[in-house]
């Protein structure tokens, strides 16, 4: 589950993919996150109040659209800009589409690929986002120098994802946490922790805030900064200069 404890990846699974395993759930996934994930909604609520205004005409990036819950929130807080989410999942860039509606959709554009293979001109967007998909990322320097590339000078950077602790017993208390959240009656089941935990072992990258805020800032963000936290779930932001 630990970066620095991953084996090679030996076992049936390990050829599968994060999109593959999310697309898979896509029916369960809005069930199983605020089941699985403290304060979900919440995190949501905090990352959505660190966006910026903008103006008509502006255009927002979503990286890892999931099921389109913050993708409805993008829609609704920004009335006259066009948002473009990113799924590598084809299951979940469909639901969202379907979930924005015809009204939504006139607005928005989904592209199914992995963020590693996107092309967009520089300076296309004014916002980039993202909800718990950046750790996904084995490489996130390349992905930081891409986002800031995309973004005209003064975009924003605004995203939730799950972080390592600033050291191995910060991580721990964190995952324990987390598997004393999932243990709550109601919440998850032990073959659904035992999956997620599996996941996180194959597909999962974390890094310590300190080491994000490197990255921004290396890639071109300045006024980084963690605005919200909660165990090992964090909104963090940062400015194009």
């Amino acid at each position: 589950m630990r970066g620095n404890e991953r084996d090679a990846d030996t076992s049936p699974a390990a050829g599968s993919t994060a999109a593959g395993y999310f697309g898979s759930m896509v029916e369960r996934y809005d069930s199983l996150i605020r089941r699985a994930v403290p304060r979900y909604d919440e995190m949501i609520t905090r990352l959505v109040e660190h966006l910026p205004e903008l103006g008509a005409g502006a255009r927002v990036l979503e990286l890892g659209c999931g099921t389109g819950n913050l993708t409805l929130r993008l829609l609704e807080k920004y009335a006259d800009a066009e948002v473009v989410a990113v799924d590598a999942a084809p299951e979940m860039t469909e639901l969202t589409s379907e979930r924005a509606g015809a009204g939504g959709r006139a607005r928005l554009k989904v592209v199914t690929d992995r963020f590693e293979k996107l092309a967009f001109a520089d300076g296309s967007f004014d916002l980039v986002t993202s909800s718990l998909s950046l750790h996904h990322v084995r490489e996130k320097r390349p992905l930081y120098a891409a986002m800031a590339r995309w973004l005209r000078p003064d975009g924003r950077l605004v995203f939730a994802d799950q972080l390592d602790g600033a050291t191995e017993a910060v991580t721990r208390v964190h995952w324990d946490l987390w598997l004393a959240f999932c243990r709550e009656p109601g919440h998850c089941t032990e073959e659904e922790i035992a999956g997620l935990t599996e996941h996180s072992r194959l597909h999962d990258h974390y890094e310590a805030a300190a080491a994000h805020f490197a990255m921004m800032e290396g890639a071109g963000f300045s006024e980084v900064d963690l605005m919200w936290r909660n165990g090992m779930y964090s909104v963090l932001g940062g400015t194009r200069r």
